[in-house]
């Protein structure tokens, strides 16, 4: 969900809730819920939900919109479908990250910025298939910040259009 609160707009609820106990349940449901895409893959073992989980799903966000791409594509060849499994590799050797990245992005340079690097290097570390290896999200908050800083980080508004799906 995207929020616009105060003028300042707000990523929310990646649909990872768990389906509360019923009338006739004393327990509350481990099943899996949520976004195919997003959700971390511990989470999808286990059903137990963490903040590191959050950090990986905005890490999936961060990636997506670095590459222009849907989290889950299957009009994409096999290989491609997960975006996180095809850009993973990716996103911390800068000889490969200009084949992931999003050519908008670019602005008609051949290579990704310093601060493109930077990002792709928050969104691999978000990504991390173990949850001990991802950063607090007030890190991740602190790091894009520190972006803004950088003489070759864009500072015009940045607008993402989510591409439509298709049913």
């Amino acid at each position: 969900m995207f929020i616009i609160q105060d003028y300042t707009a707000k990523l929310s609820d990646f649909g990872l809730a768990k389906a509360g106990p019923g009338e006739d349940e004393t327990h509350v449901s481990t099943r899996v819920m949520g976004t195919k895409g997003y959700a971390a893959p511990e989470y999808i073992m286990t059903g137990h939900l963490t903040t590191k989980s959050d950090v990986y799903s905005f890490g999936v966000v961060l990636l997506e919109l670095l590459t222009g791409r849907k989290a889950l594509d299957k009009n994409r060849p096999p290989r491609e479908q997960s975006l996180v499994e095809w850009a993973r590799p990716c996103l911390r050797d800068s000889r490969r990250l200009e084949r992931v990245m999003d050519r908008r992005l670019l602005n008609g340079h051949p290579t990704p910025s310093r601060a493109a690097h930077k990002a792709a290097g928050i969104a691999h570390q978000c990504l991390s298939v173990s949850p001990k290896s991802r950063p607090q999200m007030s890190a991740v908050v602190d790091a894009l910040e520190s972006l803004l800083a950088l003489d070759d980080a864009v500072v015009e508004p940045f607008v993402y259009t989510a591409p439509p799906e298709n049913r």
